[in-house]
């Protein structure tokens, strides 16, 4: 019985070994295809990963460099704007603040200008300059405008004057800032073809 006990052992202890072993066998398969799988997955998403860096390098490098144009162009328009700013204040504003600087031509275009309206206006000249405008226009420009002109000095008029018929509610500026301002106004499309070549 002992010997039948044995084999009996044996025969367990052989069926449970090769059980184990095609266990082994087909554990060991499953693993391997499982590694297989895990390792073409992370393949792919290795792969998906680079593709979505290698996009967005692409748009950040295309962003960078519309900027760096925008930016260039901008800084071109502007540099062309405070060269045409410069050449128009040299070739304008100094012209123009010494015309309205002068006397005589300011007191022809003041009577000039209050003709128009039948001297019923009323006029408003820079108040800096009170004392040598009272003693410049006490003659004849005084003599033209007292036919019906109000005559008042304004701190805020730096030269030139303003005036503006009187009842109505409008005032016309002839100002070294107004004249300056049209003449900038139609000097710098010129100057921009001038020098640039473009309107």
């Amino acid at each position: 019985m002992e010997n039948k006990l044995r084999e009996l052992t044996e025969k367990i202890y052989s069926e449970g070994i090769e059980k184990a072993k095609s266990d082994a066998v087909t554990i060991l398969q499953e693993a391997q295809l499982n590694a297989e799988e895990i390792i073409k997955n992370a393949r792919l998403e290795a792969a998906d990963i680079l593709r979505k860096a290698n996009d967005q390098a692409a748009e950040s490098r295309r962003n960078a460099d519309s900027e760096i144009r925008m930016a260039s162009r901008q800084a071109l328009s502007k540099l062309k704007q405070e060269i045409v700013d410069l050449l128009n204040a040299r070739v304008v504003d100094v012209p123009v603040k010494e015309a309205m600087n002068d006397k005589g031509f300011v007191g022809s275009l003041i009577l000039k200008v209050a003709a128009l309206f039948n001297n019923n206006v009323e006029l408003a000249l820079p108040e800096a300059d009170k004392n040598e405008i009272e003693a410049y226009f006490t003659g004849r420009l005084y003599a033209e405008l007292s036919k019906g002109a109000d005559i008042k000095f304004d701190s805020n008029i730096k030269s030139g004057f303003r005036i503006s018929p009187k009842g109505d509610n409008y005032t016309i500026s002839f100002t070294d800032e107004d004249f300056a301002a049209y003449f900038r106004g139609f000097m710098r499309p010129r100057t921009v073809k001038l020098l640039f070549g473009e309107e």
